[in-house]
């Protein structure tokens, strides 16, 4: 899974916030929250066939939009490179992310709990954690190619972990960039 999140603050206010999954926030005066709710409606509409195939869910929340992108969609196991599918999904977004100039964004990365193997550690991947904050940062990466002011992206690692363990797991128990 993969968390975007982003918080529509005042002018004076300057602060920055974290899709996977996408995150709208804060108390907000009703300009903000007729902007918030536009915001929703067009992620809905731009995203209509990923919903539609239950790769991305969006949540309306009280002042915020949740939007949940499946992991397997973004991310093969073992590594944070996204394939072209995952970077025409998160494209999609971009158009809605790019006119903001007050809203923060916060990429939050996330990961199973297979362990890393030595391939991923060549590659300086030490950790799950790890991992999922390289995903985080491709997604921001990502964003900022499309348009997306970069000052307003960040990434994080999240501190749980949401895939579920491989049915079949590697042949040595660790993750390696080939697993799957």
């Amino acid at each position: 899974m993969l968390t975007v999140r982003l918080s529509r603050t005042a002018a004076t206010a300057g602060t920055v916030m974290s899709l996977i999954a996408l995150i709208l926030s804060a108390c907000v005066p009703a300009q903000q929250y007729d902007a918030l709710e536009n915001d929703y409606n067009q992620l809905n509409q731009r995203l209509s066939s990923e919903i539609g195939a239950q790769q991305v869910h969006i949540t309306r929340l009280q002042g915020a939009i949740k939007v949940a992108a499946n992991s397997e969609l973004l991310f093969p196991s073992g590594g944070w490179q996204m394939p072209p599918a995952a970077a025409q999904t998160i494209a999609k977004m971009a158009p809605i992310l790019a006119p903001f100039q007050q809203t923060t964004i916060i990429v939050t990365g996330y990961t199973d709990n297979v362990p890393i193997g030595p391939e991923l550690r060549a590659q300086g991947v030490e950790s799950n954690q790890q991992l999922s904050l390289k995903r985080a940062q491709t997604v921001a990466n990502f964003l900022a190619s499309q348009g997306v002011n970069p000052n307003l992206v960040s990434a994080r690692a999240s501190q749980r972990l949401t895939r579920s363990p491989p049915m079949i797991p590697p042949r040595d128990g660790l993750r390696t960039a080939a697993s799957s």
